[in-house]
């Protein structure tokens, strides 16, 4: 059995543990509400913009002069991961969970011959990625210590996707992050950026109806010219917010468990301390009576 003192170390350990944990549960409270509200915020315009590039992808697929960025080189042999994960950990199986949906998806476009490259977003995907795939990784970004994410945080990450396309390494590029569900439900999300998603409802209709047609008001070059890169910017940064809710939903649910484990253990140890110390008790009246009766 351990000793009197070294239960009261572990109790009053535990207790300062179950401080810290109670603190971050309050922080990540408080920023969780923002960032809720941020993601939410996003996901119309982005959505929107989606299926409006899906639509102008269906119509224009086929056309030599259509833009790269809309209806990629013609090839899947190229691919890039642009994996968007937290910066710091201590929020249960978020980071783990994504990383482990993007070692399958590497994994398979391996097995089928593709070259790939990553782009991490975040310390946790640099670090768990580069343990297996770090000759893969071309680029890694970290918001550490950065109070609240830009527009321009996306446009910096979207311009360096757009440097390896315009430089024949890529073919393809898919956004790998968590999308914020819940406070305590984030889901691993796949979404392909290069070449624009054709909606379902485009691919039925391919070969029975004709495509709808837009009218350009200015050239359609200088639109799609401002359009295009404006979308990758747009679901970039919902893809930021989106895991940065998920992000603060996480720790949240964490240290509520961590705190909940602590106060769990301050039970059992003191309910231990509490019993040793009556055995001790026990011990020495029964040495002063033997002792007495001995005389």
């Amino acid at each position: 059995m351990p000793s009197l003192k070294s239960l009261r170390t572990r109790i009053n350990s535990v207790k300062s543990t179950r401080k810290i944990t109670q603190a971050m549960k309050m922080v990540a409270a408080s920023k969780l509400k923002r960032a809720q509200m941020q993601a939410q915020a996003a996901r119309p315009y982005a959505e929107r913009m989606e299926r409006l590039l899906g639509s102008l992808a269906a119509s224009a697929a086929g056309r030599p002069d259509a833009p790269r960025l809309l209806v990629g080189t013609g090839r899947a042999d190229k691919h890039l991961l642009v994996v968007i994960a937290a910066d710091r950990g201590l929020c249960g199986a978020f980071n783990s969970s994504l990383v482990r949906f993007a070692r399958a998806r590497i994994r398979t476009l391996l097995a089928e011959g593709r070259e790939v490259r990553i782009i991490t977003v975040g310390r946790r995907a640099r670090d768990l990625l580069r343990r297996d795939y770090a000759k893969l990784i071309v680029a890694s970004v970290s918001f550490m210590g950065k109070p609240r994410l830009g527009f321009a945080d996306a446009q910096a990450i979207a311009a360096q996707v757009r440097q390896l396309l315009d430089e024949g390494s890529i073919d393809v590029c898919t956004l790998v992050y968590n999308r914020f569900r819940s406070v305590i439900s984030q889901v691993p999300t796949e979404q392909t950026l290069i070449p624009a998603a054709i909606p379902a409802s485009a691919e039925e209709t391919t070969g029975r109806e004709p495509p709808a047609i837009y009218e350009y008001e200015p050239s359609e070059e200088e639109i799609l010219a401002r359009l295009l890169p404006e979308n990758l910017s747009v679901q970039i940064y919902r893809a930021l917010l989106e895991s940065a809710a998920g992000e603060q939903g996480a720790r949240m649910a964490a240290m509520d468990n961590a705190t909940r484990n602590a106060g769990q253990m301050i039970a059992k140890l003191t309910l231990a301390y509490n019993r040793q110390r009556q055995a001790n008790i026990t011990k020495e009246l029964i040495e002063i009576i033997s002792g007495a009766e001995a005389v």
